[in-house]
């Protein structure tokens, strides 16, 4: 079994930061992909950016060059830096998690319910 448990939303202005964060425990595979997508309530989910087992990363047009991926091996953690903060940013953000897939390949279905696991979300507002 698998549990990702998402924290660090908040509520900021525009143009402001967030790092959010996805503690990971149970089961972990050596070729594990992780990733962070969005969701708004009567929108389509967006796969916003991944991390493989190799330390490639992928990410989305919307966020290139404002959101960062990264994660701590050593502390099972998973970590999205969101710089530069849009309101059409807000959203709830969720980490999930797959594996023998590459970074580039999981962006793309990474907000697919078949894609592995995934955490409950924190919720992060740009006003």
């Amino acid at each position: 079994h698998v549990q990702l448990v998402e924290y660090g939303g908040d509520s900021v202005q525009a143009g402001g930061s967030l790092r959010l964060s996805c503690a990971h425990s149970g089961r972990t595979y050596s070729r594990w992909c992780m990733g962070w997508f969005r969701e708004v309530s009567g929108k389509e989910r967006e796969g916003l950016a991944t991390i493989d087992y190799s330390g490639m990363t992928a990410y989305a047009d919307s966020v290139k060059g404002r959101f960062t991926i990264s994660k701590d091996n050593n502390k099972n953690i998973l970590y999205l830096q969101t710089d530069n903060l849009k309101p059409e940013d807000s959203a709830t953000y969720r980490c999930a998690a797959s594996w023998d897939v590459t970074a580039v390949a999981a962006l793309s279905n990474i907000a697919s319910p078949e894609f592995g696991y995934w955490g409950e979300g924190t919720q992060v507002t740009v006003s």
